[in-house]
């Protein structure tokens, strides 16, 4: 059993037992969610956008996927849900007066703090780094961290004064189970959004419908109106009339018509004696609407022949 040399191996060197289970190292995994974005795994710059399930991403990265949906990329199933840039909420968030950013330890030869992060709560003060617990509000995207949320209970944004309500926070890079119930609450949204816009298409066809019918009834002359109308132009007027002067010339009278109401006739000024100056005057043909000679340009040409 001894080896070369003289050595006696032991047990565990030749029992091979169950592998150990790789523990992550809870400093680098939450630096991967608070200092990357979740879909192209660069380090966060503004702009910074968040999805209604709590992830953080660069906005640039959001577009590109929304471009070309079809490009190969490691983590798109993180996006799926994304149909949109409606479905993003850019973040109005607080920079943190200590970190230094990448200028610090260029070298490499620093201590670099993982806790120290580049934003941080507004109200509290607290490091935006995974460590606490940090939320956003969908209505104009102010974040803060829950400390702050329970120690000042207010209605109205501390950020930008603007009213929120409970059901606007989202919790930032949140647990599986709170996770589970954001894609629960953003699918009842959806299904509340998708039924009320139905709901306005159909009101809004049925009052169009109405309106059509009330232009079209008012447009259609009545039964009686019509036969009186058509009985005036023949010249019946329902009743056996003598023949005479005097009813041939009111009959003549009802026939004529006045001379703007002609369809297909032109007006002209002549036709138009007993009306007034001013009323002539609209027309084109008049003679205050026709040009002298002086208000006529005179169109030259410019040649070198002209002198």
């Amino acid at each position: 059993m001894g080896c070369d040399g003289g050595t006696i191996p032991k047990r565990h060197e030749l029992v091979k037992g169950p592998k150990k289970v790789e523990k992550v190292d809870k400093n680098a995994e939450l630096a991967a969610k608070w200092k990357y974005c979740a879909l192209s795994q660069e380090k966060l710059k503004r702009p910074i956008v968040a999805c209604e399930l709590g992830r953080l991403y660069n906005k640039d990265a959001i577009i590109e996927y929304l471009l070309d949906k079809s490009a190969e990329r490691p983590n798109t199933e993180v996006v799926t849900h994304i149909r949109g840039i409606k479905d993003v909420k850019e973040l109005n968030l607080t920079d943190n007066s200590a970190w230094e950013g990448e200028r610090r330890n260029i070298k490499g030869d620093c201590y670099e703090d993982m806790n120290l992060a580049m934003f941080i709560c507004p109200v509290v003060g607290l490091e935006m780094n995974g460590k606490h617990k940090f939320f956003y509000l969908q209505t104009c995207g102010c974040v803060f961290s829950e400390r702050a949320v329970k120690e000042v209970k207010t209605e109205i944004c501390h950020k930008c004064g603007d009213p929120f309500k409970e059901d606007d926070l989202v919790v930032l890079n949140g647990a599986k189970e709170e996770v589970e119930k954001l894609q629960k609450a953003m699918e009842e949204r959806r299904t509340k959004a998708k039924t009320a816009k139905k709901s306005k298409k159909s009101k809004d066809t049925k009052v169009s419908k109405k309106q059509d019918l009330e232009v079209a009834e008012s447009c259609d002359l009545p039964k009686d109106a019509s036969e009186t109308k058509s009985a005036s132009l023949n010249g019946d007027d329902g009743s056996e009339s003598a023949p005479g002067p005097s009813t041939s010339g009111e009959s003549s009278k009802t026939l004529k018509a006045p001379v703007g109401l002609v369809v297909g006739s032109k007006r002209s000024i002549q036709a138009m004696g007993d009306k007034s100056e001013t009323y002539k005057s609209l027309f084109t043909s008049h003679s205050s609407a026709k040009r002298t000679k002086d208000q006529i340009s005179n169109w030259v040409t410019h040649t070198p022949y002209h002198f």
